[in-house]
């Protein structure tokens, strides 16, 4: 199903963090959290449970750092095809009881072409490889997330778009005196106008942020792109407590910003870094039933 299609007869309301969820259920600093998806499956499940049972009626899969590239770092590699697979098999479980979609998660590499730390080649090697393995099990699409590097933004999204599967982009703005930038200088109008030249089914933003800074993020890509836009934002800045980020936005904070972002044009929201089943039910008690089509 295609993307627009999804979204034909309103905004969908997504899930909110993985990583902190985890790391409430055990998951230690430093440590991968997709390795859970084989070693800890039960904890996996109950995030993505948790999520369905708030109300999300799109889940993510636990598969961010699961490219060959991210998981060399851990010594992990040789278990990527099964490490994703594993990860949509858990989500789509979890989401069959509502017939919620999946989306499968695909993080950046966290390498540089720029300081030669990773070839053009490598890079699409790397995506290839995980996008097919999380295709092979069969996601109603790919979600490639927290992109700050329009160059890999667009090597990653012709890798995925080889699997037939519908594919969204979402940079991270968190850099530049409005903290409207990404970490290599990209704005919402750049990233949206050149994901849909390069063929994304959707285009968005994820954490770098709390919510009262994307409603604007939306607007500005809406008004360069007609794609459908995808919103995820963290619960505020966190600080540092103790070693641990802490975030002190809470779920009724966070819901009250919903309508000037749906308003901005946003046919997915849900939450980023420090958010929980318990922001998606905020968000949920202000979900719209329909919103227009051509706003979409």
């Amino acid at each position: 199903m295609k993307i627009r299609e999804m979204v034909a007869h309103g905004p969908l309301l997504s899930d909110g963090a993985w990583g902190t969820q985890l790391q409430a259920r055990g998951l230690g600093l430093g440590e991968c959290p997709d390795a859970w998806n084989l070693s800890h499956p039960e904890d996996v499940c109950a995030v993505a449970r948790s999520y369905i049972e708030a109300g999300s009626r799109v889940l993510l899969t636990n598969t961010f750092r699961a490219s060959p590239i991210a998981l060399a770092g851990y010594g992990l590699a040789g278990q990527m095809a099964r490490m994703n697979t594993a990860g949509v098999a858990h989500s789509r479980d979890a989401a069959s009881a509502t017939g919620a979609y999946v989306f499968a998660s695909v993080g950046p590499s966290g390498k540089l072409m720029m300081a030669g730390e990773v070839t053009e080649s490598e890079l699409l090697q790397s995506f290839r490889l995980q996008c097919e393995a999380l295709a092979s099990a069969r996601p109603d699409a790919l979600l490639l997330e927290t992109m700050s590097d329009l160059e890999e933004a667009r090597i990653a999204l012709a890798a995925a778009k080889t699997t037939g599967l519908p594919v969204i982009v979402s940079f991270a703005f968190d850099t530049g005196r409005k903290r409207d930038r990404t970490m290599t200088g990209i704005t919402p109008e750049q990233a949206a106008a050149a994901m849909e030249e390069a063929g994304a089914d959707a285009v968005g933003a994820n954490c770098g942020n709390g919510i009262e800074a994307f409603a604007d993020v939306c607007a500005r890509m809406r008004a360069v792109t007609t794609l459908p836009l995808w919103m995820k934002a963290n619960a505020g800045m966190p600080c540092i407590v103790s070693g641990e980020a802490v975030y002190d936005t809470t779920p009724e904070d966070f819901a009250a910003h919903l309508p000037q972002l749906l308003a901005a044009g946003a046919a997915f929201a849900g939450g980023c870094c420090g958010t929980s089943p318990a922001f998606i039910r905020a968000l949920g008690k202000g979900w719209p039933h329909a919103i227009p089509a051509d706003r979409l």
